[in-house]
Parts: C-alpha cells; structure tokens; sequence
C-alpha cells in the first residue's frame, strides 16, 4: 500500500491518494468527517478552526460505499484558500523565516527567498489528508476486531500519571474531554496552563499515548530494517510535524531498568495461549506483534509560530528581525492525538496487509482465519 498526499495549506483543497488498498472494504464518509472533526476539535486550537469545516469528498476507488481496488482519491476542500496554481495570487513575499519551522532550511535547500513556498506545504494543514487515509485504514482493520484510540498524558510541564487498563476505559474517560485527557484533575491543570500561554502569546506543546488493540501476534518482520514494524511505526508517527520524540512500550525508561526486572515474561494457558502479565515491550518483540497491545507515546515541541515572535533574519537583507506571524494554535495537542492514531493505522495496516494479502478484503479475511486456526493448533499441540 501507498499512500501519496497534495496539497498547500492556502490552496484549494487537501488531497489524498491511496494505492494498493483492497477490494471490497465498506467505507463510510462520516466516519472520515467525524475523525476529520475530532481533528480540529481541542482546548487552544487557532482561528482557523473556525474557519474551516471539514469535510470529504471520495473522488474514486470506491462504488456503492464499497472499495474496488483501484487508487482512491479523497479530496478535502479549504475554506480560506488564498494561493492559486493557475492565476496570480498576489500574496506578498515572506522573508523572515520562523525558528523551528521549516522555512529557513527550505529556503536554504530549494535557493528561494520566498518562504511562502515552503511554509503553505509544510504547514499542519497536510494532516487533514492523513486523516482521510488514516480513517480509511481504521475502517479495514475494524475488519478484524482492531481498535486505535489515543490520550493526552501532558501539556507542557503537566503530566498524568493515570495507567489506562484498557481502550475501553480511555474511550470512557475522554468522552466530552477537551483535551482527550483520561485524567479530569490534571486536564483542569493542563487548560489553565494553555490560558497562560495564550495571555503571554505562547505555545505549548506536550505527549499523547497511542493505543492499538486487537492484532494477532506476527505482523511485521525482522528479516530486514525496513520491514520491522516498531520503525514503521516509528517513523510514521515521527513523521508528523511538530513531533520530536518516540517511545514504543516502556521506550527510554527501559535505560534505567535490569533486564530481569522490566522483560515480559512468558506465559501460557490452554483458554489463553500464550501471553504476558507486563507489556514492557508495547505490543512488539522482534519488530513483530506479540498479541499485546501496541502502545506508543510521541513527544509534540510547542508550536513554532508564536504572535510574538522571536528573532531571526531578513533572508534579502541579512539584518536582524522579528519572525513572520501567520494564524497558528496555541496548543494542538488533542488534534495531535488524532493524527498519530491515524499514522499508526497506516503503519499497521501496510503490515498486516503484507502478512495477509491485498488483493481483496475476502481473501485477506480467509487467509487470517486460517492463519488464527493454525496459531491455535499448534498451541493446542504444546498443551
């Protein structure tokens, strides 16, 4: 499976183009529209969420709400588009570029003074296309009894220490949440923290727990790097902006720990199979799912546009100067939830597409049963 996005953040729409997805999926647009929703929904979010309403429009690949196996296109459409591809805009140039945004290392690689170029692309926009292909995934794995929810553990220097048993329980604690928080106390903490960033013109960034239950043990591979499926993993959820750090399972903590103290140990029963009490290793041991859930957290940085900005350079001039200011949030971090749980259904559906087949949702359903009868087998065997 691939999955291609287009788009600039001023531009006529957001799109996303999914390749390889099979035949046969029943899919719903407002289940797309409601993740879509939840993805401008959070305590701190911008004036652009006020703008925009959005919304999907499938395009191709899908007939009578069932995928045909061809490429599907979906299209999200902006409200506020401003930059065009056949007509003169007439957007003014922007030299200042903004610490920690991509504008002075695009500007450096592409040899253009104009970071408007760059910013509209680089912008956090894109992910409502990754949200759409996300959503699509969350559909087929529902296929297969797998669910992905995510929660905000902190914002800024508030944490949470609230251990969820289970996706239920995060389902039920952030229900009406403004901030997708399992813990209504420190949420109370989390939102007065967002209030004083916003009367000082900051931002504030923070770290989301994602949560994925229900795969069967052996997607995903150790036989090459690329085909490990804590890197997929990994590297999705790094790969959206704003996002510089990732744990899979106990992640940096395990550091601090003796091995005889923080390894999942085995064990097994004939209702069971074989299992695990901890679940240390997020839910994958070798680059391969262990029948635990996934558990990954991912570390958000503040926003980097600030309305009062800090120092930079003119590009033209070399002088010194304040950086641009463009419409930005102030804390993102439920939005941020949403997204990484889309990545992650993206990671885990190319691998388990790659175990099961892709040509087709029966055949992939018929290849996993028989692979689940033979698992049971051979633990049945060893009882």
């Amino acid at each position: 499976m691939r999955i291609l996005t287009a788009g600039e953040s001023h531009g006529k729409a957001e799109t996303a183009i999914l390749e390889g997805f099979p035949k046969g999926v029943k899919i719903e647009e407002n289940i797309v529209n409601s993740e879509l929703k939840r993805r401008q929904s959070g305590y701190g979010r911008g004036k652009r969420m006020q703008i925009e309403a959005d919304t999907c429009e499938i395009l191709s690949g899908v007939r009578n709400k069932i995928t045909l196996g061809s490429p599907i296109a979906v299209l999200v459409n902006n409200h506020d588009a401003r930059i065009f591809a056949g007509s003169n805009d007439n957007q003014p140039e922007l030299v200042v570029p903004r610490p920690a945004h991509a504008d002075l290392a695009a500007s450096l690689k592409y040899g253009d003074r104009d970071i408007r170029n760059f910013l509209e692309r680089a912008s956090a926009r894109e992910t409502a296309a990754r949200v759409c292909a996300g959503s699509l995934c969350k559909q087929f794995l529902a296929n297969f009894n797998i669910k992905i929810v995510s929660f905000t553990v902190s914002v800024g220097r508030v944490e949470s220490k609230i251990k969820p048993e289970n996706i239920e329980e995060i389902i039920k604690k952030t229900n009406l949440s403004q901030l997708n928080c399992i813990d209504r106390a420190k949420e109370k903490l989390m939102l007065r923290e967002i209030d004083k960033a916003d009367k000082n013109l900051d931002t504030l960034g923070g770290v989301v727990e994602v949560w994925l239950a229900g795969a069967c043990p052996g997607i995903g591979s150790f036989m090459h790097w690329d085909s490990r499926l804590d890197a997929k993993i990994a590297g999705a959820l790094m790969s959206i902006p704003a996002i510089k750090g990732v744990e899979i399972g106990l992640g940096f903590a395990y550091a601090k720990c003796f091995g005889s103290v923080s390894h999942d140990q085995i064990f097994y029963s004939p209702v069971r199979g074989f299992y695990h009490k901890t679940n240390n290793s997020g839910g994958i041991e070798g680059g391969i799912t262990n029948g635990e859930s996934i558990k990954a957290r991912i570390a958000m940085k503040p926003i980097a546009t600030l309305r009062k900005p800090l120092s930079s350079v003119n590009l033209i001039t070399k002088k010194s100067a304040k950086a641009i200011i463009e419409r930005s949030d102030i804390c993102a971090i439920a939005a941020c939830g949403v997204i990484a749980e889309s990545m992650m259904a993206i990671a885990v559906t190319e691998s388990f597409l790659e175990k099961f087949g892709v040509d087709s949702l029966r055949e992939i359903k018929a290849n996993y049963h028989n692979y689940l009868m033979r698992l049971r087998f051979s633990q049945a065997r060893r009882a």
